[in-house]
């Protein structure tokens, strides 16, 4: 198979990224393993640079047009058939962020309750909140939410919108659910008549060479699960391009709100492109690429890591998606392990930025830089971390 040209350092294309271009950058000399952010080489120029004239030629003026208001029916059906559903049960969005925006506006309202792992991603607690929902942790292990935890989170009497969990790949921690607890938490929530919002953001970005377990939604039939998914983490997040899996009765109810009646669909020129691009195989050979790439850069941070640090600290290698999640002793400080990362001129997110586990947490993304600056990083921190430890 021959890997996509995605590399741009040929063209001057790094003059534009730079701040009041792009969303965040570091300065110079700094490795940033903060963001969830696909580095720069990784990002499918080249592939998507075609896409727009294809589905000009195509499509024509429908392509200029407002859209369908659960998006264009080209690339819904593409995505029915790869997800085992139907375009009735498809909705294009503008990205899980804007998915949960609109759930939290149709299944929410101030003063109810999202349900939520006591660890998870931050800005999706962010979404939640700004939408005045109050957020009730639940306690996980290694597979995710324990379901008993969740039975105990819903027999409170109160109003709960939904449940929202990342069963696939978790930000941060990376954990994967297996099928049987897949099932167990369905059934909890079934019985207590909530609704799931399951992000799949990363469910594509598989390391191993095993598929992850079917989602939520595919085990339920979306029967009371709603699955978020993104092209951000695989072709690149400047396309704001999404989709949102769920029973046609609640797709009905999404696409009739004011915002889509007046605007159509919320992306239907790039919608159009990217369905090119999934429906000549493009797409699945870009995902192998990216898939080897992200593997490489993970087993250089964790090599790297453990050879820096040994057994002091907690290293979990994650299956897919982005980030490794880091354990350290509870006496270890996260202000001062902080404070010597950004010494060394490295940048790490704090565990507690995500919630509330016990213990002390960071986490590292791999998917911003190069295998050599990974290894850098690792060494760089190890080093001002062991500093940190003899000083103590």
């Amino acid at each position: 198979m021959v890997p996509p040209d995605t590399t741009v350092s040929s063209l001057p294309h790094a003059r534009w990224w730079r701040a009041g271009v792009v969303q965040a950058v570091s300065p110079p000399g700094v490795i940033d393993l903060g963001p969830g952010y696909l580095e720069p080489s990784l990002l499918a120029v080249d592939e998507v640079l075609p896409l727009y004239a294809e589905a000009l030629t195509e499509f024509g003026p429908a392509a200029l047009s407002y859209g369908h208001n659960a998006g264009a029916e080209p690339l819904r059906a593409l995505l029915a058939a790869r997800h085992g559903c139907t375009a009735e049960e498809i909705m294009v969005t503008a990205g899980t962020s804007q998915a949960l925006t609109l759930l939290c506006t149709a299944l929410g309202r101030p003063g109810r309750t999202a349900v939520v792992e006591h660890t998870c991603y931050d800005l999706a607690r962010s979404i939640m909140t700004d939408h005045g929902l109050r957020l009730r942790e639940v306690d996980a292990d290694s597979e995710g939410v324990r379901p008993q935890a969740l039975d105990r989170a819903l027999s409170h009497g109160d109003d709960v919108a939904f449940v929202y969990l990342t069963p696939t790949f978790h930000n941060p921690t990376g954990t994967v659910a297996g099928v049987s607890r897949r099932r167990e938490l369905l059934a909890v929530a079934a019985r207590h008549g909530v609704p799931i919002v399951e992000d799949d953001a990363y469910a594509e970005l598989s390391l191993g060479r095993t598929a992850p377990p079917p989602s939520l939604a595919a085990l339920a039939g979306r029967r009371g699960v709603i699955r978020l998914g993104s092209f951000a983490k695989t072709l690149g997040p400047g396309l704001r391009l999404g989709w949102l899996e769920a029973e046609p009765g609640l797709i009905d109810t999404l696409t009739n709100r004011g915002q889509l009646v007046s605007g159509g669909a919320l992306n239907h020129l790039t919608s159009l492109a990217v369905a090119m691009l999934i429906g000549d195989g493009r797409y699945d050979r870009r995902l192998a690429w990216l898939r080897e790439q992200l593997r490489l850069r993970c087993e250089t941070l964790v090599a790297a890591l453990r050879a820096g640090l040994g057994e002091s600290v907690v290293i979990d290698r994650p299956a897919g998606g982005y980030f490794v999640w880091l354990t350290f002793d509870p006496w270890r400080s996260e202000e001062s392990l902080l404070a010597a990362a950004e010494r060394a001129g490295v940048v790490v997110a704090p565990g507690s930025r995500f919630g509330s586990a016990d213990g002390t947490h960071l986490r590292l993304a791999y998917s911003l830089n190069s295998p050599d600056r990974l290894a850098e990083a690792a060494a760089r921190l190890a080093a001002a971390w062991r500093n940190e430890e003899t000083l103590r």
